[in-house]
């Protein structure tokens, strides 16, 4: 006679479906965990530790004028011009494409624009859209110049703002416009919840620019040039149109924070403009150190210009002397640039190791 069959033994169960979870729980997980150490890790953001240190440094050294609402709202309104400005310059770098001719475009449409409300009398938003469309014009002329003409951007981009200075102190005759009207003083001094507008124009040109580079073929394109523009010309991009466009893009964002800063000042005053270059680079290079390990990018510049203006008021505010902020941000820029070199000569040896 046979042995009775008995039911198997199901008592026991595997460690860890006893605790509730599956094996194939375990890698997603450990994969969070991995994530977020690397989103968390110094190297990846490491402005936003540096940006608390100083918070919580200022706020003891001037704790009667920095820790308050009306210096955040001041940095905030201060910064948004070179926040739109450093916006505009990632573009073109992420292109491979340098262009030092921003800051002069900012103070052409600055000054354009009091010349055609002071000056011609033509209306507001005319006045607007024209200073616009000679600033789109601009970034045209430096891109046909170096994919037509072979010209490097740097020698490019630095005889056009020489010429644009010219131009400005012609147009402007070296003195100020004054006289623009209550309306357009409004456009950038307008606000809401005690935030002035040109902060809300910054954060949405800022998302504007953000999802076209990061989420949108176009964005990809961009990077493609940038990284190796053979590659991507074999690979089917249109390398010399993505350069043209990253150029008009970038002249398009200066025109607009010129636009906005004549009219905070409530005048055409044609020396600003050339005093924001060293800022915008320096928060570019910056911002390329942040969240992208090297790669430039609008969340991380934007980050780098709200880092380094508080450093900056935050040591005027401490009583520091009045050149600080032209030696923080050249300090920042050859720091950015140093680590941003180092990285990408780091990942390089990884690849041919």
């Amino acid at each position: 006679m046979s042995a009775p069959r008995t039911a198997p033994d199901r008592s026991t169960k595997n460690p860890e479906e006893s605790e509730g979870m599956t094996v194939t729980d375990a890698p997603p997980r450990q994969d969070f965990r991995r994530g977020l150490r690397r989103t968390l890790a110094f190297r990846n953001i490491s402005a936003l530790y540096i940006l608390a240190v100083m918070i919580a440094v200022f706020s003891v050294l001037a704790p009667e004028t920095f820790p308050t609402v009306d210096t955040v709202r001041i940095i905030l309104t201060d910064q948004a011009l070179t926040a739109i400005l450093a916006v505009g310059l990632v573009i073109p770098l992420a292109a491979g494409t340098f262009d030092l001719s921003i800051g002069s475009q900012l103070g052409l449409a600055a000054i354009v624009v009091a010349w055609l409300l002071g000056v011609q009398g033509l209306g507001l938003w005319t006045s607007v859209l024209l200073t616009l469309a000679i600033g789109a014009v601009v970034g045209l002329v430096n891109g046909l110049l170096i994919v037509k003409a072979k010209i490097s951007s740097f020698i490019t981009t630095l005889g056009m703002s020489s010429i644009i200075l010219a131009v400005v102190s012609w147009v402007s005759h070296d003195a100020q416009i004054l006289d623009l009207g209550q309306d357009f003083q409004e456009v950038a001094t307008h606000q809401v919840l005690g935030i002035s507008t040109s902060v809300y124009v910054m954060v949405v040109l800022a998302a504007v620019a953000w999802y076209v580079l990061d989420n949108t073929h176009l964005g990809r394109a961009v990077h493609a040039t940038g990284g190796n523009a053979g590659a991507a010309r074999l690979s089917g991009v249109r390398t010399d149109a993505v350069v043209v466009l990253g150029l008009v893009s970038c002249s398009l964002l200066a025109a607009v924070a010129g636009v906005l800063l004549s009219s905070s000042l409530a005048t055409g005053d044609p020396t600003v403009g050339p005093g924001y270059l060293l800022p915008a680079f320096a928060a570019a290079f910056l911002g390329s150190t942040q969240f992208r390990d090297g790669r430039f990018n609008v969340l991380g510049t934007v980050v780098a210009v709200y880092v380094l203006a508080t450093g900056v008021k935050g040591l005027q505010l401490a009583g520091a002397p009045v050149w600080i902020p032209e030696l923080f941000n050249g300090v920042a820029l050859l720091v950015a640039v140093a680590v941003t070199r180092l990285r990408k000569s780091g990942g390089r040896a990884r690849e041919t190791a």
